[in-house]
């Protein structure tokens, strides 16, 4: 009735092998580099919502008068739309937006032009000149270093 499993197999060497790979994978810096950036975007953007709850809402209804953007909504032929809650989420979207591109995008692109790269360029693997980015194959065929039998 009970089988009784052999020692290691090729079955349980392609298993080893498996397993071995997603260590490697998982272990790889690009994964545990994005994990931490995961882990702080998450964190940031809790900072941003409470700086759009705690800090740029109540600025924003003393300036108009509503001392929460919880409470506003509208009725249409009975329903209500409650938006103050949506607007609270806009305002923490267009924060991180913002600090994103101004702590992150700008500084990038300005060490990126200090550095000499354009942006949509890449050097190319072959005559390491500059070429845009999207090009997949070259456009240029190379000269042939052949002579010519003619």
């Amino acid at each position: 009735m009970w089988q009784e499993f052999p020692g290691p197999s090729r079955s349980s060497d392609a298993v080893s092998g498996i397993l071995s790979g997603f260590k490697a994978f998982v272990i790889r810096g690009n994964l545990v580099e994005l994990a931490v950036a995961f882990v702080i975007g998450a964190a940031f953007a809790t900072l941003m919502q409470a700086l759009v709850a705690d800090l740029v809402t109540p600025i924003v209804a003393a300036i108009f008068g509503e001392p929460s953007f919880d409470d506003l909504s509208f009725t249409i032929n009975g329903s209500e739309f409650l938006y103050g809650d949506f607007l609270n989420a806009l305002l923490a979207f267009l924060s991180i937006a913002a600090a994103i591109y101004f702590f992150v995008a700008v500084p990038y692109e300005r060490l990126q032009a200090m550095q000499g790269v354009t942006p949509g360029t890449k050097s190319c693997e072959h005559c390491l000149s500059t070429i845009p980015a999207r090009t997949a194959a070259r456009s240029v065929p190379r000269k042939s270093t052949r002579p010519s039998s003619g």
